[in-house]
């Protein structure tokens, strides 16, 4: 299953480990296997990992592209990754590891942004790139893999539950009273609202 989280401060004031770490282990049910993070100034990734394809370290994130432009992580599973690795391959692309997240960010080192619409499967994506110090949110055509965010004054914070971004201290909890009604009357969510207000389903 695995569990994705970060933020950057908007203000590029340094990122607290302690602040990751807290909203790491809200989710640490999704991935018992291993806990990792990554701190570039004033931006942090953070995963809970479900070991299943490569049971190694090799497969830990968050996972850096060799040329050092990306660091990505990522929850889900992508179907037709051995073909795209075999792609980059030819490319000149090497490969440490037996993981679809390998896949994935040397897929974004070779292609950008453009390798998301050639995922075959079910996945939620941060990925940071650091010479334009953008992050890049992505999630499957059908949303299998959920993936929550706010902007708050002080962050951008994202994670695949929403109690990891109630473990940012910037996010003030409330109540969204347009999606209770909703949930009222439709007894479901139909939008990219959630019950938490100024969080979105991505």
């Amino acid at each position: 299953m695995c569990g994705i989280s970060g933020f950057i401060n908007r203000q590029k004031e340094k990122a607290k480990e302690e602040i990751i770490l807290k909203m790491v282990e809200a989710i640490r049910h999704r991935g018992p296997d291993g806990r990792g993070i990554f701190i570039d100034r004033y931006m942090a990734l953070g995963h809970a990992r479900l070991a299943i394809i490569d049971l190694t370290n090799k497969g830990a994130q968050p996972m850096h592209s060799k040329d050092g432009n990306w660091t990505v992580v990522f929850n889900g599973c992508i179907y037709n990754f051995k073909e795209i690795r075999t792609e980059l391959q030819h490319l000149g692309h090497q490969f440490i590891s037996q993981t679809d997240t390998e896949v994935i960010v040397e897929g974004l080192a070779a292609w950008g942004t453009e390798i998301f619409p050639r995922l075959n499967g079910m996945f939620a994506v941060g990925a940071w790139h650091w010479p334009t110090e953008t992050l890049y949110l992505s999630r499957d055509r059908f949303g299998v893999k959920p993936l929550y965010y706010t902007i708050t004054s002080e962050a951008i914070i994202f994670g695949s539950e929403i109690k990891a971004i109630l473990a940012h201290p910037s996010y003030k909890m409330a109540l969204n009273y347009y999606a209770l009604n909703e949930y009222f009357t439709f007894q479901n969510l139909f939008t990219f609202q959630t019950l938490f207000k100024g969080v979105y389903l991505l």
